[in-house]
């Protein structure tokens, strides 16, 4: 059974790389701290938001430091246009806080040391370990946990579960190539609602019964 799913999960990374040949992730960063920033504040919260705020944020703030000279409540201003403004202000600071007490400032290469930051999952983790340092990785988003439960590779909501399977099916050097291509996936053509199957290039592959209703 592994061995077809692997087979399938191949076949439709592969189609997916001709479908959205510059996919890419949507968050706007130019070092691995800024995307560690961006990860918390994105959460619940479009990317295209997200940059707006940051373009400014990581001029005034460039590093864990500038973001601890500031206090809470100017932080709080400065991102105010985003959802759970108050909290992922102090999910930053504390962040911040842990980075120059325990890494010197530099926002370290593991996600075991990634997680402790406040504010960090191991979707946060993993995102920034593959984009922003090329280390392989699988980041379960909403988009990892619907389109592979669709195409029948998992049968699991659970997003631990989902990353276990999906780095047991695909070769490593593939791990981080194949998530942004399931994001995209998920995002622009199988969406949670009114999916756009008719269009979709890997429909023949998929084994979603409720495909049908929406081809």
């Amino acid at each position: 059974m592994s061995d077809d799913l692997r087979k399938l999960l191949l076949q439709v990374v592969d189609r997916l790389e001709k479908t959205y040949p510059d996919a890419h992730l949507e968050l706007n960063y130019s070092n691995p701290f800024e995307l560690l920033i961006a990860t918390i504040l994105a959460a619940q919260c479009t990317d295209a938001k997200v940059n707006q705020v940051t373009e400014t944020l990581f001029k005034k703030y460039p590093d864990p430091a500038a973001f601890l000279a500031v206090d809470l409540a100017q932080l709080q201003e400065d991102i105010r246009a985003l959802t759970f403004y108050r909290n992922k202000a102090k999910y930053i600071r504390a962040c911040c806080e842990l980075l120059v007490e325990k890494h010197g400032g530099k926002v370290p290469d593991r996600v075991e040391d990634l997680v402790k930051c406040p504010g960090v999952g191991r979707k946060t983790a993993n995102i920034v370990l593959a984009n922003a340092m090329g280390i392989p990785a699988i980041g379960v988003d909403t988009h990892t946990i619907r389109v592979p439960n669709r195409l029948g590779v998992v049968a699991s909501k659970d997003p631990d579960e989902i990353e276990r399977v999906l780095c047991d099916l695909l070769p490593r050097e593939r791990w981080n190539r194949a998530n942004i291509l399931i994001q995209w996936h998920g995002r622009y053509t199988c969406t949670a609602k009114q999916p756009r199957c008719g269009e979709c290039t890997v429909f023949d592959l998929c084994r979603w019964p409720d495909k049908e209703s929406f081809s």
